[in-house]
């Protein structure tokens, strides 16, 4: 017997919540829990825990590594976190001998192999001075008793001390008996020996199925058959169904079994179909004659990895004292009681023989029903010798035209779609596999294709592995999946995969991990490569750890990841693993302040806070610094109780802020969330990281916020904060309630941040594909950061899009938070969709692009480059289509079949070509900045988040970067509205100088505002104060022009008045900070009488160009394709036309060659992206043709004004080649046309 308590116990440690270092519970429970064996997937039958006992150390295998442990050991020495029998779980064994030599190939003392671990020496065991409490059944017999005497005594008892109760039992008066004269001998020596046996052979059944701390003594003279060739093996696969067990009272015993062969157990397209039988009702168990279950399959046919699966079905009974109506007996309904999985060959490739006790998953989550199947297999084992495939002979190369552009439009396809070819589809693709070869990445696919995967038709799959060209990291990916579950196929993309960089690994590692339940054994080239890298890089470690433990949640697959865990630790040493102590301590910390905070009344919370930091504080003063979960590189000491608060949400995360170890380094903030599944965020976070790493490889920055975001278990994790940002919705409502229906708050925003020449005027040079253009930083920042959050919201199809779940930094960068709603999962409002629109891009986003309300041509340039990052992300579909594949079963709701897959699949659209993505693109564009629906979600979510509004938040000025006081000015004694000013920008109209003294300072200065944000001042105003303490103020309707000199003059007047009864009004209105926060000088006060203009779009050129048109020409199999991109600049008369192209290819005698766009709508600068296509033009004639270009507007009556035209030869357009420019437009020479 040996013992498991070592890894029980650092196991449980891992997975419990850790209260405090080991070093402070020496003394306390040291019970182990259980853990699940690999090669089976029931749960733990009967869930228990045990207390172990010293025994001989005879006959074991052991890994020895150090524990994980914050305090100095008792001993100086750790503990065993593997101690394991060869004789009893060899595939455990096996996984420990793979670790020590994994270990031995990487010494401490090599610093190629070993960049900064501390390495912990292999110790022997520490035994531990315990008993095991067990309580044994005594039935006597004796003459002198009249019936059998029965009771319950303790494993220790003596013999004196039994023969002492059972008098004790029999008679009433022991004076007059001697103990010394009774016996106690066990009647029936050959049935004792029989019942010895059977009880043994019980036991080592449930040792070698379940966990156990005991083992029975190995027979040495154990029967092993021969083993034989795979091939030579004919005989159908049958074996008996013995019985089950622990079926509930309430259930019929009447029950249905199901055995399944299928090849993989997850929402994948199996390579062969199941097979399924369903056998009749199990009769009392009869250990003479079990019931039989045969399949219609050879062995010679299974594959190496084939699962066998044991569903148990029953009907319930009625309920007690109920009648059951007749025939009502025959229609009730059959319900799975439960299932269980677990491979027929073991990870010796010998078929799995002997008894066997499989405890069944419950079909119903949250069940406790556990029932278990004694499952009698086969006896005879053969060790399946699988020879090296042979060269498949070389095909035929007479393949027509058409069936090769068929194979290959099949190629292309993604694995998602196998399912919806058809049987001739999928013979065709893979009888035509070597012209597919062309195609490196249709490997998964024409491997999913292939027809059977037994034995005899391996050789010609692994031929094909070894003609096929090494396919690159992100194709090998797909090869992972649960679809293809064959060994050496899976060993041979781990190959491909084994040069992949560190950096590009920690970008797929959480998908690697997920695979890992693909796997059929615990030993296997994917475990080992995960295990080699994180010894040579503490990110890879750090991260594997986190990820290993999230999984560990998954009560199906916790076995396996508990071995994996355990291998992790004893690979890493002794540093790393106090590191991990400590981050688990100081989770568990603040998992338990977040639940405290969160169910404590609104009003208690920041007190409740304070005192759970208290702890947080003390974790410190024990542990000097400590890496957070989020990223190792995040080193912190201590914890800022004072810049620490919640958010006031419904999840209540908190707002934490650590001490950085460096002193040079700034305060890391962190949220931490108790109560949200992070793993959604994490996964949609993960893939933008990975779009935007694709963007800057092909030369795009598109300038995107990338932050962390971790699951630290089930229900809470930690999230980097991004620092100087605010959402939409706080940046909207300094314009109102209604502030998500103007066009000016996120402009306003970004002016008031950046009012400096060096940070809001400073320009710097922007550089598409097509065009230069010179912006301010900001405004850059804004621009690309919006393109690239609407591309990636879109493909992933994040919705619940409000505009608290937006942010905008003040450097003008755009991100989003909040992933909640993915894959197209809209989030509803009743029956109604909230998230309308294809992503959020609404009027205020367009207004800051434009630099006002009418379109520019820096809205042209959005549109190129959301194009174009949309285009460089399809060329990558397979690669999203791989990493949310192997995802699929990681259990977030959002992402679980094939449905969620296609979701992304169509959104990428990898079929079509380059101009129709950006065509589509283009329109969506349209759709979403058209959408009302967007900006009424907005509001709607302003009105819900209202009785959120703390009391303590003081209303702020819109276009003041920052609150200015009495203190920091000093006291305002006179205002005097002395004149008004013409302004242009950002629209136009009146600006009104104010002379500003103050007391203590010689002169006046000058500050301008306008009457709008007067108006905006008492509004503030009237939010503070009542009615009754401040002035009135003028009215803002006017009849007439409310733009002219003279109502300007009128309104100078009646300022003066509001200002000066406002300055000497009450000290608590006169002094308080928005007032002086408003008469604060800004920027733009420094230059009185203009305003500077770094929205607005460059003018259009004057003289005979009117504008210039972007087209995108191509010429391909004689047909012509013109793309009409945008137009900028072009002349109007003082009201912007309704343009739209119209076309004409010279010369066109047969007068058709009339080809034209849809009209734009009151714009000076449209934005088409159409394309015009002109069929059957030879190529001889190509190089005569002309392109007479007009750009019209639509008018009243049908009577169109010409606004431009322009004549483009086609003399240097060759055939395969794109020629994307801008050409100008001239004069017209007329004034109209049809």
């Amino acid at each position: 017997m040996h013992n498991y308590e070592s890894l029980n116990d650092a196991l449980s440690k891992l997975n419990g919540d850790w209260l405090a270092p080991r070093g402070r519970r020496a003394n306390g429970d040291q019970s182990g829990k259980p853990v699940a064996r690999s090669k089976t997937l029931p749960p733990q039958v009967p869930p228990r825990t045990y207390v172990p006992i010293q025994k001989s150390n005879k006959n074991q295998r052991r890994v020895s590594a150090d524990p994980v442990s914050l305090a100095p050991r008792l001993n100086g020495f750790g503990y065993e976190l593997f101690q394991v029998s060869e004789e009893r779980d060899e595939e455990v064994a096996a996984f420990c001998h793979m670790l020590d030599v994994l270990r031995s190939a990487y010494p401490s003392s090599d610093p190629s192999n070993n960049s900064g671990f501390v390495w912990s020496p292999s110790v022997g065991p520490e035994e531990l001075q315990q008993g095991l409490g067990v309580s044994v059944k005594v039935t006597v017999i004796s003459d002198h008793i009249r019936e059998p005497l029965t009771f319950t005594c303790d494993g220790s008892s003596t013999v004196d001390l039994l023969i002492y109760q059972t008098l004790c039992y029999a008679n009433e008066d022991l004076d007059h008996i001697d103990v010394d004269h009774y016996l106690l001998k066990v009647c029936g020596q050959k049935v004792v020996e029989k019942l010895t046996a059977a009880i043994l052979d019980l036991v080592e059944l449930y040792c070698s199925t379940f966990n156990a701390n005991f083992h029975t003594t190995v027979q040495s003279n154990r029967h092993t058959s021969p083993t034989q060739e795979a091939g030579l093996v004919t005989n159908v696969l049958s074996f008996s169904v013995y019985a089950a067990h622990r079926i509930p009272i309430t259930w019929d015993s009447s029950t249905t079994l199901s055995l399944t062969q299928p090849t993989t157990l997850f929402p994948f397209p199996s390579p062969s179909s199941p097979y399924m039988l369903l056998y009749p009702p199990l009769p009392p168990p009869c250990p003479s004659r079990p019931p039989r279950v045969c399949f219609p399959v050879q062995i010679n046919q299974l594959p190496r990895e084939t699962q066998l699966t044991v569903t148990l079905y029953a009907s319930a009974l009625p309920p007690p004292g109920g009648t059951e109506e007749k025939g009502s007996k025959q229609r009730r309904s059959i319900d799975s009681l439960g299932w269980v999985t677990m491979p027929l060959f073991n990870f010796r490739h010998i078929l799995t023989c002997g008894r066997k006790l499989l405890g069944l998953w419950p079909s119903t989550p949250g069940s406790n029903t556990l029932c278990i199947i004694s499952l009698p297999l086969p006896l005879s084992t053969f060790y399946p010798l699988y020879p090296s495939p042979s060269t498949s002979p070389s095909l035929s190369l007479t393949l027509k035209r058409s069936m090769h552009v068929r194979c290959l439009c099949f190629s292309s396809l993604s694995p998602l779609y196998l399912p919806r070819l058809t049987p001739e589809d999928k013979r065709l693709l893979w009888e035509k596999r070597s012209f597919c070869q062309s195609e490196s990445g249709a490997l998964p696919l024409v491997l999913a294709s292939a027809p059977r995967w037994e034995w005899a038709c391996l050789s010609d799959i692994y031929a094909l592995l070894r003609q096929w060209a090494c396919l690159n990291h992100h194709d090998a990916l797909g090869l992972l999946h649960a679809t293809f579950p064959d060994q050496e196929l899976r060993r041979t993309a781990v190959q491909w995969m084994d040069t992949i960089s560190d950096p590009e690994l920690l970008d797929f590692l959480p998908q690697l991990v997920q695979a890992l339940k693909y796997e059929c054994y615990l030993d296997s080239p994917l475990v080992r490569f995960l295990l080699r890298r994180a010894i040579g890089d503490m990110r890879i470690a750090h991260y594997l750890f986190w990820l290993l433990k999230d999984t560990l949640q998954d009560s199906q697959f916790s076995g396996r990841y508990q071995h994996l865990l355990a291998g992790l630790l004893c690979c890493v040493g002794r540093g790393l693993r106090e590191e991990f102590d400590r981050q688990c301590w100081l989770v568990t910390i603040l998992a338990k302040v977040a639940q405290r905070v969160r169910d404590t009344s609104p009003s208690s919370r920041q007190a409740i806070l304070r005192e759970g930091l208290e702890e947080v504080r003390q974790f410190f003063s024990v542990s000097s610094s400590c890496r957070l979960p989020l990223n190792p590189g995040m080193l912190v000491k201590a914890v800022n109780i004072q810049s620490c608060s919640y958010f006031n949400s419904n999840a209540v995360p908190l707002k934490l802020s650590f001490q950085n170890l460096d002193p040079r380094g700034d305060n890391i903030n962190v949220i931490f969330k108790s109560g949200d599944d992070l793993r959604q965020d994490m996964l949609t976070l993960q893939i933008i990281r990975i779009m935007n790493k694709i963007w800057i490889q092909e030369g795009l920055d598109m300038r995107m916020v990338i932050f962390r975001c971790f699951s630290t278990g089930r229900g809470r994790g930690m999230v980097e904060m991004i620092p100087q940002a605010e959402t939409l919705r706080k940046i909207q409502g300094e314009h109102g309630v209604t502030g998500s229906f103007k066009d000016r708050p996120l402009a306003d925003w970004l002016q008031k941040h950046n009012p400096t020449e060096d940070e809001y005027e400073k320009h710097t040079h922007i550089r598409t594909h097509t065009l230069a253009l010179c912006l301010s930083l900001s405004l850059s920042n804004f621009i690309y950061s919006c393109a690239g959050c609407c591309v990636a919201t879109y493909i992933l199809g994040i919705c619940d899009r409000h505009n608290d779940n937006i942010m905008l930094k003040t450097s003008g960068h755009m991100f989003h938070i909040d992933f909640g709603k993915f894959l197209g999962h809209a989030q509803m409002f009743g029956n109604i969709k909230r998230d309308r629109a294809p992503f959020v891009f609404t009027s205020d986003m367009a207004y800051v692009i434009n630099g006002g309300d009418k379109p520019s041509s820096r809205f042209h340039d959005f549109v190129d480059l959301c194009c174009e990052a949309y285009n460089l992300i399809r060329k990558h579909a397979h690669l999203f289509l791989n990493l949310l594949g192997l995802m699929l079963s990681c259990g977030i709701p959002e992402l679980s079949d094939l449905d969620d897959l296609k979701y992304v699949y169509d959104a990428l659209r990898p079929h079509e070509s380059e101009a129709d993505a950006t065509m589509y693109f283009t329109r969506l564009i349209e759709s979403s900045l058209g959408s009302v629906a967007t900006k009424l979600n907005f509001f709607i979510h302003n009105l819900a988040q209202m009785k959120f509004a703390s009391s303590e938040e003081r209303p702020v000025l819109s276009f003041a970067p920052r609150v200015y006081t009495l203190k920091t000015d000093g006291l305002i004694r006179n205002l005097f509205v002395c004149r008004h000013i013409r302004t242009y920008s950002p629209s136009k109209g009146y600006a009104f100088v104010v002379k500003v003294e103050r007391e203590g300072q010689q002169g006046s200065v000058l500050v301008q505002r306008s009457f709008e944000e007067f108006y905006e001042l008492h509004s503030k105003l009237r939010l503070i104060f009542p009615s009754s303490k401040l002035p009135s103020f003028p009215s803002r309707f006017l009849i007439g022009r409310s733009r002219g000199e003279a109502m300007a003059d009128r309104r100078k007047d009646e300022l003066n008045g509001y200002v000066w009864h406002l300055v000497h009004a009450a000290p608590e209105v006169a002094q308080c900070d928005l007032i002086y926060t408003f008469f604060h000088p800004l920027q733009r006060d420094e230059k009185p009488g203009t305003v500077v203009n770094t929205l607005q779009s460059k003018p259009a050129v004057s003289g005979k160009v009117v504008g210039e048109v972007k087209l995108s020409i191509s010429y391909k199999s004689d047909k012509l394709f013109i793309m009409v991109m945008h137009i900028r600049g072009l002349v109007s008369d003082g009201t912007d036309p309704d343009p739209y192209v119209k076309l004409y290819l010279l010369p066109d005698p047969q007068k058709t060659g009339k080809r034209k766009t849809k009209a734009a709508r009151r714009t000076c600068n449209p934005t088409y992206n159409e394309m015009l296509v002109y069929d059957r033009i030879p190529r001889g004639d190509l190089q005569q043709r002309v392109i007479h270009l007009r750009v019209l507007g639509e008018g009243a009556f049908w009577e169109n004004t010409l606004l431009g035209e322009a004549f483009i030869p086609l003399k240097t357009l060759t055939a395969g080649q794109c020629w994307a420019d801008w050409h100008q437009l001239g004069t017209p020479s007329t004034d109209s046309t049809r």
